[in-house]
């Protein structure tokens, strides 16, 4: 049986979030090229990023070190008021890679105490299968369509829950259709203004 391995990174909870992304769990420590969420320098969320706030495919990434620009990246999370954590704290890598399908989730985390740090969040937004499955479980959301929201209650609190692209390389669709899904959720949660 693969050890059980605990959730390396603190959330990442600016106060001013009204957005809160959960992926699943932070890939094995040997493909990380920074210490923050969508460590993976071919994971695409940070290019993903640089296009919807940019314009820019390239702004949030340091290719001349071969990782990203983590202090740009925390400070536009900032000032967007975004925040990040995952679905799971505890989990067994059941064939020792980064794929979604072979995590089994030992503990979930308690999503219900990340938006007690996030008093103007009413948005979630998924961004893998994986992290779907503990919102649809726990609290009996249904899975929403590509680009789209189902509205819940958590904590007493009205919810969002928004469906996403995966941001890795993998995901079968062209990186600047994945940017446009994400800034549709930005304008729709009111980061971005519409037109922008």
């Amino acid at each position: 049986m693969p050890e059980i391995e605990r959730h390396p990174l603190q959330p990442f909870l600016p106060a001013n979030a009204r957005l809160l992304m959960l992926g699943s769990f932070p890939p094995p420590r040997r493909r990380w090229c920074m210490d923050f969420f969508y460590p993976n320098r071919t994971n695409q969320m940070w290019e993903i990023f640089g296009i919807v706030f940019f314009g820019d495919s390239q702004r949030l990434v340091d290719a001349e070190h071969r990782t990203f620009r983590l202090s740009d990246i925390q400070t536009l999370l900032r000032e967007r008021g975004i925040a990040i954590f995952d679905t799971a704290t505890a989990v067994r890598r059941l064939s020792g890679n980064a794929s979604d399908k072979d995590l089994e989730i030992v503990e979930k985390t308690d999503i219900a105490a990340l938006l007690a740090c996030l008093p103007l969040c009413h948005d979630i937004v998924c961004t893998g299968q994986k992290s779907f499955s503990v919102l649809t479980d726990d609290y009996g959301v249904p899975v929403p369509k590509m680009g789209a929201c189902n509205e819940f209650i958590l904590a007493g609190r009205e919810m969002r829950l928004w469906r996403m692209p995966s941001s890795s390389r993998a995901y079968p669709m062209k990186l600047e259709e994945k940017a446009a899904y994400y800034r549709r959720l930005m304008q729709e949660v009111g980061i971005l203004e519409h037109g922008q």
